[in-house]
């Protein structure tokens, strides 16, 4: 006889409001067991926590660490607590997620337990600006770093079984970062991932959530930040090497064109690599392997860089020195690309050894 598999709602809950308990009282009415970690939300919240274990196992931080660690926390919990098969839903604590939609996560894990199921919300209509821009604006980073197109890289409602919860606590991350390196880690392990449409819910234009603007939106494009900034700092080299030569060379006419190119990048070529090696992308391929991966995409870039900047310059009469920014900006998004799944590629990083969480 097939053992029955148990449903499991895991909610990371930081100075949460009221609502909480409801969502926690129909959950249990619904049979799910129910994991809450307080993550340190004080004493000015204990009533609600006191509360919350009559429907609930609660575990307390007893300082704030941050959603991906109080995430941790539950899912090794439920790994020390429960025996598969199970189904672990993530939901949120500021009551935007309906159990009927962590039920239909759930359905979806069972049915496919080697798959991430990602709760996708409607974010066309009746959704706050700054939650409708945030995600617009990171799903653009996650196509372009990763290829795949995901709706809503954001949602808290995810589901999966019990087979994937070691890969859970694999995924490094202590605050809300951890949710866009588990997306991250999927895409690069090639894992699947699955979307199932939910219901788009905001209370008070989403004043619950605890989520800033700023530093935590920092933590989770940091990644291509630093890449950004590499980037800029080579192209701010290459543009000055590139200045200087080709009025040194500005008398062989394309000739002189051409080799200024080439010089330039051949220069912060090699700086883009060393700073991207070492501090991007944190890569422990050998120096050797990943520079020879990363001098063929130099030489590739190269050429199409020369033919896009001539075309600009005596194509379509362009001053010089405005068609090499234009020329750079339309190569950063392939070079990014490119060294993310190929040169500096996790799955090759993996050989030097398992990092820590």
């Amino acid at each position: 006889m097939t053992e029955e598999n148990k449903r499991i709602i895991l909610i990371p809950a930081y100075e949460p409001t009221e609502l909480m308990l409801s969502v926690l009282e129909i959950a249990h009415n619904e049979g799910f067991d129910i994991i809450v970690v307080d993550d340190g939300s004080g004493i000015g919240f204990a009533d609600i926590f006191e509360k919350a274990e009559e429907y609930a196992a609660v575990i307390y931080h007893s300082e704030n660490r941050g959603k991906g660690c109080a995430l941790k926390t539950g899912l090794q919990f439920i790994r020390e607590n429960f025996k598969p098969p199970y189904t672990v839903v993530t939901m949120d604590a500021d009551g935007q997620h309906s159990v009927l939609d962590a039920a239909k996560a759930a359905d979806e894990a069972e049915r496919n337990p080697d798959v991430l199921i990602l709760g996708s919300r409607s974010l066309e209509q009746n959704v706050p600006a700054r939650s409708r821009m945030g995600n617009s604006i990171t799903r653009l980073v996650f196509k372009v770093s990763t290829g795949l197109e995901i709706h809503d890289t954001q949602t808290g409602l995810r589901g999966f079984s019990h087979r994937l919860l070691p890969v859970m606590l694999e995924i490094p991350g202590e605050r809300y970062e951890y949710e866009m390196n588990m997306l991250l880690y999927f895409a690069d392990k090639g894992l699947p991932v699955k979307e199932v449409p939910i219901l788009t819910m905001y209370f008070e234009n989403n004043k619950g959530s605890h989520f800033s603007a700023v530093k935590d939106s920092y933590r989770i494009y940091k990644e291509i930040l630093k890449f950004s900034a590499s980037s800029l700092f080579c192209f701010v080299i290459d543009y000055l090497l590139f200045s200087g030569f080709s009025v040194m060379l500005s008398s062989f006419g394309s000739f002189g064109l051409t080799a200024s190119n080439i010089l330039a990048r051949i220069i912060s070529g090699s700086v883009n690599f060393s700073v991207n090696r070492g501090l991007v992308f944190k890569s422990r391929e050998s120096v050797f392997k990943a520079g020879i991966k990363y001098i063929s995409l130099t030489v590739l870039i190269l050429a199409g860089n020369i033919l896009v900047l001539n075309l600009f310059v005596y194509g379509l009469g362009l001053n010089k020195f405005a068609a090499k920014p234009l020329t750079e900006m339309i190569f950063f998004i392939i070079s990014w690309l490119v060294q993310r799944l190929y040169v500096f590629n996790a799955k090759e990083n993996e050989k030097g050894g398992k990092q820590t969480v």
